[in-house]
């Protein structure tokens, strides 16, 4: 009894912090409308702040609980003042923009926090003494619980009664409500919308950062620690439904005790339970344990695909640059041709989501794990069946469009980010079951030796890189034209009015899903066959966030987008790690600006005539 009261513990503690956490995302949420990536960095900053403060600038202070517990709340007023600053300078500027726009320009802002505490911190970790006055343990039957976690506990419960106070007995939670409700109903009736959304971006920072300053007598701070806390966080806030403070509570309650009971009995396969769980429950209920289901968004505002007459000279002219690339790749050096096979791998990624997104409007957080699963399905045949380099691709094809046959039929009653979510669920599982089946994949130690080169050189392998490029490419521009096309645009604008008309917008939708795994599949075989070796990251949410930002970079809604995205994440990227040493940091800080200054995407600054001829997108 005493072991089975002892997990209870632990996960209800971890549950605690999960939902500090998710209460200041699901406000922020409720209220902009933003996925905000950079939460986990916020949560970051305010254990590092708090720990730096209590081990080297004023080390006096871990010896006395008070002067511990102010160190702590200093830790989540930075984050709360530095939350401040993102919404004046970054997330006001973009309100009246897509919803995936910020949350580009706040994945550019995690990489600027996490440089800058690279710089001001270094690079070890922060290891905090135990809080004074509670180093004991408590016995429970015949095993002991830190006493510090009793404490965090019962932060959690506090917490959500406060903001229940705040949101139903105050004239400010009065009007989050009706923000979180219809926002310009709220500004139509006179109410400035700036200084409340600036106090809900505040106090949700604040939240976060006072999660992470929590966990400062648990675990050391380190500059990794953003990256999963922020993921698990989504999990929680889409698990109990979007804008719901009691159901990410009862998700973080259901998420902790599976995370604490995984590991226990299942600990070569936590990480996969713990995003089971979430594809499970937005199976059963797609709104969430507590969330409401999703009316018919508004129809977005996009620079439509120009195809007339009138941007001839655009797009020859954007064939010519990828020619003159291809040239360069065949005739570079050593250095030179690594980067750019990157550059037309990951083009060809970006291509695959775009697809998808800009025809379909299903939204994808998770792509990665087609790009994953081809990477491994042709290191696997390559090392066990001997592959060659076509069988490996075609593996990695097959692999990626089973996967996408399969979760069709789920995400189908999935919209907006619930389905972006279930996405990066099922993304997390092929990672974690990449990184934890060390029997199968190797684990984090990868899948290397691959050896496709000993029987083609590799300027063949750069030659049918180039030329599967141009054909997607090409077949892209052919495909927004088409019947088909059009009529994925019709169930992406208006669907009861496409159905009304007979068409089948679900299986239309699954079919361009199906069609964008497989090139996804494809890339990362491709991925595969050029570096030799697969390892879990490329199937990571970094990965996923990667093709994200380098077609929403270029212009989701631009023939050339995921070229033009490509040449800058990863040409403009390398070549500033080469001769900066902060050089995620400047690359976000240009994220940022970009996504300020052109919403759009880089080829989003041209300004276009009215086409007079031709279909647009």
């Amino acid at each position: 009894m005493s072991f089975w009261l002892i997990q209870c513990l632990n996960g209800l503690s971890h549950a605690s912090t999960l939902f500090i956490m998710a209460a200041g995302l699901t406000l922020v949420f409720g209220v902009t409308r933003i996925v905000n990536f950079a939460h986990g960095s916020f949560y970051m900053l305010g254990a590092l702040v708090a720990g730096t403060l209590v081990t080297q600038w004023l080390p006096a202070w871990s010896e006395h609980g008070s002067t511990y517990l102010m160190a702590m709340i200093l830790g989540a007023t930075v984050a709360a003042l530095l939350g401040g600053l993102t919404e004046v300078f970054l997330l006001r500027p973009l309100r009246h923009a897509p919803p995936l726009y910020p949350l580009v320009a706040t994945f550019g802002l995690s990489l600027v926090i996490h440089d800058v505490l690279l710089w001001a911190l270094g690079p070890a970790e922060v290891f905090a003494p135990r809080f004074p006055g509670l180093k004991a343990a408590v016995q429970v039957g015949e095993d002991f619980f830190p006493q510090w976690q009793m404490v965090t506990l019962c932060l959690g419960p506090v917490v959500w009664g406060v903001l229940h106070v705040l949101l139903t007995r105050t004239k400010w939670g009065q009007r989050v409500r009706a923000a979180t409700q219809d926002r310009d109903m709220l500004d139509a009736l006179g109410v400035n919308p700036a200084p409340l959304l600036l106090s809900v971006v505040v106090l949700g920072c604040g939240l976060a950062g006072l999660a992470g300053a929590l966990q400062l007598p648990r675990e050391p701070a380190n500059l990794q620690m953003d990256l999963q806390m922020v993921v698990e966080t989504f999990v929680v806030v889409v698990m109990g439904g979007l804008g719901s403070i009691a159901g990410a509570f009862f998700a973080a309650i259901l998420i902790g005790c599976v995370h604490a009971f995984g590991i226990h009995f299942f600990p070569q396969a936590t990480l996969v339970l713990v995003f089971l769980t979430m594809a499970l429950v937005l199976a059963v209920r797609p709104q969430g344990l507590m969330g409401e289901l999703p009316g018919a968004a508004p129809r977005e505002k996009v620079v439509p695909f120009q195809l007339g007459d009138v941007n001839r000279v655009f797009q020859w002219l954007g064939w010519i640059v990828l020619a003159a690339i291809a040239m360069v790749l065949l005739s570079a050096g050593e250095y030179t041709q690594s980067v750019l096979e990157d550059v037309f791998i990951m083009m060809l990624f970006g291509l695959s989501l775009q697809w998808m997104m800009a025809l379909s409007g299903w939204v994808s957080f998770g792509h990665a794990a087609y790009f994953g699963l081809g990477a491994y399905a042709a290191a696997l045949s390559h090392l066990h069946w001997q592959f060659n380099a076509l069988g490996a691709s075609l593996a990695g094809v097959a692999a990626a469009a089973l996967a996408a046959l399969c979760m069709g039929k789920l995400l189908k009653r999935s919209t907006g980010v619930y389905l972006a979510m279930l996405s990066l669920a099922f993304a997390q599982m092929v990672w974690a079951s990449a990184s934890q089946w060390v029997s199968f994949t190797g684990g984090d130690n990868g899948l290397i030796g691959l050896q496709f080169f000993n029987a083609m050189p590799r300027w063949i392998f750069q030659g049918i890189l180039i030329l599967i490029c141009f054909v997607a490419l090409f077949g892209f521009s052919r495909l927004v034209r088409s019947s088909f096309g059009a009529a994925l645009q019709a169930g992406r604008d208006a669907p009861q009015r496409a159905q009304a008309n007979g068409l089948n917008v679900a299986k239309l939708n699954q079919r361009v899903f199906l069609m964008s795994a497989g090139l996804a599949g494809l890339a990362g075989a491709l991925w595969a066959i050029s570096k030799g070796a697969v390892f879990p990251s490329v199937a990571s949410v970094s990965n996923s966030v990667d093709a994200l930002m380098l077609v929403l970079l270029g212009g989701l809604h631009q023939l050339w987008g995921a070229l033009a995205g490509s040449l800058f994440l990863l040409g403009v990227g390398s070549e500033i790690g080469r001769h900066f040493e902060y050089w995620r940091g400047g690359l976000g800080l240009l994220i940022m600006l970009l996504m300020v200054f052109a919403p759009e995407g880089i080829l989003g600054l041209r300004k276009f005539d009215k086409p007079k001829g031709g279909r647009t997108l």
